[in-house]
């Protein structure tokens, strides 16, 4: 038996936990991967959440918090994950392959979710990195597309082979079976790279200063407007902590799902 697969022979369900089994698993390049694993009938999340996930280590699971990056309403659960070659979980979980077993949270949470946002007319989903796994969710929840006239992606990534679902986000989701034509008309994506050629470079704080952002397809006013506006942050702790900085200069106000307000972040990855 290999190592591996006497890891998986290790798995097994608790009350927190349930085993799941790994369905695909695609590698976008040498720091990068995606996965998909099965679906347990019970388990149900709102678009934007994240859930426990991990590995045997030892006597003990090994777990850390990952957003789905497949939307609510899909039979298997997706995520995306870098590769860190001496992380405790990651060095491991780069290797899995379909028919492995994976440990599954079966309580979702989070705050990157529409419920803790206020109305608006403008969705700014802005990310960097793997950061961008929530927001593949939320832009094929039918439900964003009802409360929004506008959505727009934003991937920061320092290479542009680190740009993850870039196919399916270019094609404004198309062939998707319930938002293709919602998305048409309201989606719009920006990717940006910080370190190699690109039609699009700099940082986010860059697109937000020099007008980038606003450019394109997107009506209304130039910068940020709390009246209109509402803002969603995933990625680096840096860009985050300087985004949020800038909206609250600027009069808006973060929300929980407790109280909405004009944008959110995820404090769980935030700390």
């Amino acid at each position: 038996m290999s190592d591996r697969n006497a890891a998986a022979s290790l798995l097994a369900p608790s009350a927190s936990l349930s085993v799941e089994e790994v369905l695909s698993v695609r590698h976008w390049n040498e720091h990068l991967f995606s996965f998909t694993i099965t679906r347990p009938a019970s388990f149900r999340f709102r678009s934007g959440e994240f859930v426990m996930l991990g590995l045997p280590d030892g006597n003990r699971p090994l777990l850390r918090a990952y957003s789905i990056a497949s939307p609510s309403y899909a039979e298997e659960l997706e995520f995306l994950s870098i590769k860190v070659p001496d992380g405790p979980l990651t060095s491991k979980l780069q290797l899995i392959q379909p028919g492995d077993q994976l440990f599954l949270g079966r309580k979702p949470t989070g705050t990157l979710v529409a419920d803790a946002l206020l109305p608006g007319r403008r969705l700014f989903l802005l990310s960097t990195g793997t950061g961008l796994a929530p927001f593949l969710s939320i832009i094929r929840d039918p439900e964003i597309y009802d409360r929004f006239n506008q959505i727009v992606v934003v991937h920061s990534v320092r290479r542009v082979s680190d740009l993850a679902f870039r196919e399916e986000l270019e094609s404004q989701l198309a062939g998707d079976p319930l938002v293709q034509d919602q998305a048409l008309v309201q989606l719009s994506y920006l990717p940006t790279v910080t370190r190699e050629e690109f039609r699009t470079t700099g940082r986010i704080d860059k697109l937000i200063s020099d007008g980038t952002l606003f450019e394109g397809p997107l009506a209304g006013p130039k910068n940020f407007d709390p009246e209109l506006d509402r803002i969603m942050l995933c990625g680096s702790m840096a860009m985050i902590k300087e985004t949020a900085a800038m909206l609250d200069e600027l009069g808006f106000e973060e929300g929980s799902n407790n109280k909405p307000g004009h944008y959110v972040i995820e404090r769980a990855f935030v700390g």
